[in-house]
C-alpha cells in the first residue's frame, strides 16, 4: 500500500470554501500528515471546486494538470461543490484519484487510508438530499482574515443558481456549538473574522435561534476585535 505523508490543497470559490480547506487539512495533520506548498513534491493533492462560474471544468481540469506536473504519482482528491454536481465527469478527468461528495470531502483521511486508493475514476458522492450533517470549521493561516463557517446550505432553489443541489438543504449548528469553534480560532490569533455560509441569515433555523443571537455571543469572546459579515439575504 502506497504511504503518503505531504498533502497540499488547492481551493477555488468563495470564503466557505477557504474555510473548509482549512478545516480539512487541520484534520490531516492532526492525522499524521504534513500540510505542505503545492509546488512541494506532495504525495496526494486535494482539489476543492466551485460550480458558480461557467468554466469549473476548465478550472478543474488545469488545476489537476498543474499536479500532476508537480508530481505524476501523487495522489489527486477532488472536492467542492461540483464535485458533487458531476462526480462521474470529473473521475474521468485523467489524473484523478478520487472525487467526493458535499458530506464524503470531510472524510478525506479515512479514504486516504483505504487500499484502492491509489487507483483512478473512483466516486463517493451520495445524494443531496441525504445530506443533513453541518460541519462547522474556520480558516487559518490561508489569508488575513478568518472564515468562521457558521451554516451551510440554502433552500430558496432559485432557477439560475446551483447551490442547493451541490451543498444541499440550509443548515447550521447551534450557538452552543459555534461558540467553542471561534474560541479556537481567537486563540489561534484570529483579530478579524469573517462570518460565512451560503447565506447565514438562515442560522439558527433547526435550533429556533437566530443571527442577530449568535453575534451577540460572539462579542463575548475576547481577542477578536472585529467581525465582517458576508453572504447575507436581505430578508
Amino acid at each position: 500500500m502506497q504511504q503518503f505523508k505531504k498533502v497540499a490543497f488547492y481551493t477555488l470559490g468563495c470564503k466557505l470554501n477557504f474555510s473548509e480547506t482549512s478545516t480539512i487539512a487541520r484534520q490531516l495533520v492532526e492525522a499524521g500528515y504534513a500540510r505542505v506548498s503545492f509546488e512541494d513534491d506532495p504525495d496526494v493533492f486535494v482539489i476543492n471546486t466551485c460550480s458558480v462560474t461557467d468554466n469549473a471544468d476548465k478550472k478543474c481540469r488545469g488545476v489537476v494538470r498543474k499536479a500532476l506536473r508537480v508530481n505524476p504519482n501523487a495522489a489527486v482528491i477532488v472536492i467542492g461543490c461540483y464535485a458533487q454536481l458531476k462526480p462521474d465527469e470529473i473521475a474521468q478527468i485523467p489524473g484523478v484519484n478520487l472525487v467526493l461528495g458535499a458530506e464524503e470531502k470531510f472524510n478525506v483521511a479515512s479514504y486516504l487510508e483505504k487500499e484502492n486508493i491509489a487507483l483512478k475514476n473512483q466516486t463517493a458522492a451520495r445524494e443531496i438530499k441525504h445530506t443533513r450533517e453541518f460541519i462547522p470549521g474556520f480558516s487559518s493561516g490561508d489569508r488575513t482574515r478568518t472564515f468562521l463557517k457558521v451554516q451551510d446550505g440554502c433552500n430558496y432553489f432559485c432557477a439560475f443558481c446551483t447551490i442547493p443541489l451541490a451543498r444541499g438543504r440550509s443548515r447550521s449548528a447551534s450557538i452552543e456549538k459555534t461558540l467553542p469553534i471561534a474560541r479556537e480560532a481567537a486563540e489561534a490569533g484570529a483579530k478579524e473574522v469573517v462570518l460565512t455560509g451560503v447565506n447565514i441569515g438562515d442560522f439558527g433555523h433547526s435550533t429556533d435561534e437566530n443571527l442577530l443571537a449568535l453575534i451577540r455571543e460572539l462579542d463575548k469572546i475576547d481577542g477578536i476585535e472585529r467581525y465582517r459579515i458576508s453572504s447575507i439575504e436581505p430578508n
